[in-house]
């Protein structure tokens, strides 16, 4: 039976944390966070433990670090408190760039339209400015200037919309399941998981089924869309 060939592909939706800035800066932000929170109470939270709960919630693929974090060290009723003190630390020095970023992007931008589709602040657009990739960007997601954050549908068709460009011709890029791969797929986009930041340091066979392609880093990404509408 004849394969049906693919759309090809016009636009490229791209997360921010993971796929273009290390996770890392948001992983030390909640870091601060939860030790100040605890020093209010005269308490500490011990950095080992923190690293542990970080890296099964990294395994897992699913649900809140903020609410996994307020569990294991508080109660889940300190989730807001612990969200707000992290966002007050969050920021990406010019350091959390990765090397590969900016040739990708030059490489993308030649053949496609690019959309950030990303559950941030919209301090983050600042950052992007800094580092040179702001250029690059034709549409923009930012989960706090539209109030809906990934896997909702809204950010994603937002950027179809702002884009006009079918889900069929869009492919959208990020590093975790639950909220970028699966909360793209049930667009009908097709997806890329970039293996880095909030990924999995051992995906499984059946999490590495979920996307249509996994990649390293962002240096393979124009090889893997050339496979994808292929």
């Amino acid at each position: 039976m004849p394969t049906t060939p693919s759309e090809p592909i016009e636009l490229v939706l791209l997360d921010v944390g993971g796929p273009i800035y290390d996770d890392i800066a948001y992983r030390d932000a909640l870091l601060r966070a939860a030790q100040e929170l605890a020093e209010q109470d005269g308490r500490t939270v011990d950095e080992d433990e923190f690293q542990r709960v970080y890296d099964e919630h990294r395994q897992q693929q699913g649900g809140s670090l903020r609410s996994k974090i307020a569990q294991r060290f508080f109660t889940p009723e300190h989730r807001q408190s612990l969200s707000e003190l992290a966002h007050r630390r969050w920021e990406y020095p010019p350091s959390c760039l990765f090397d590969d970023v900016l040739p990708a992007l030059g490489k993308l931008a030649a053949s496609y339209r690019i959309a950030l589709v990303a559950n941030q602040r919209t301090a983050v657009v600042r950052a992007l400015r800094r580092d040179g990739i702001a250029e690059h960007v034709d549409v923009w997601a930012i989960s706090e200037s539209l109030g809906v954050e990934k896997p909702d549908p809204r950010i994603f068709r937002h950027a179809l919309r702002e884009a006009g460009v079918d889900a069929a011709r869009a492919v959208h890029v990020g590093n975790r399941l639950d909220s970028d791969v699966r909360g793209a797929k049930a667009v009908g986009l097709r997806t890329v998981w970039v293996l880095r930041g909030e990924a999995p340091p051992n995906p499984t066979p059946e999490q590495l089924a979920e996307p249509d392609l996994a990649v390293p880093s962002l240096a393979e990404l124009p090889e893997a869309l050339e496979r994808l509408a292929s």
